[in-house]
């Protein structure tokens, strides 16, 4: 079993900044990524941002330049640094942590960006 607790959410106003969490535990032999993703209402569940063991990092376009992923080995966290937040950035997001043969979801944290 793997358990993510994710946290850091919350409510701001455009062109705020939030920082994600997600920290990762349990039986966790080889964490090959870990990363984000959101669900906007009346959306499909998107990709955001994800980073491998070996650091190789991909952003979907709509966050490039505004996002930062980052982890820290040692303690099985990823973050997700998120500035110059828009109103379309309001969504559900999700931890995800892959292993070698499985992927595990954390249970979401609701951001919205709103005035």
């Amino acid at each position: 079993q793997v358990q993510l607790v994710e946290s850091g959410g919350g409510l701001v106003q455009p062109g705020g900044s939030l920082r994600l969490s997600c920290a990762a535990s349990g039986s966790i032999s080889s964490i090959r990524a870990m990363g984000w993703y959101r669900q906007a209402p009346g959306k499909e569940r998107e990709l955001v941002a994800t980073i491998t063991s070996g650091s190789s990092i991909n952003y979907a376009d709509s966050v490039k330049g505004r996002f930062t992923i980052s982890r820290d080995n040692a303690k099985n966290t990823v973050y997700l640094q998120m500035n110059s937040l828009k109103p379309e950035d309001t969504a559900v997001y999700y931890c995800i942590v892959d292993l070698i043969y499985s992927r595990y979801w954390g249970q979401g944290t609701q951001v919205t960006v709103s005035s």
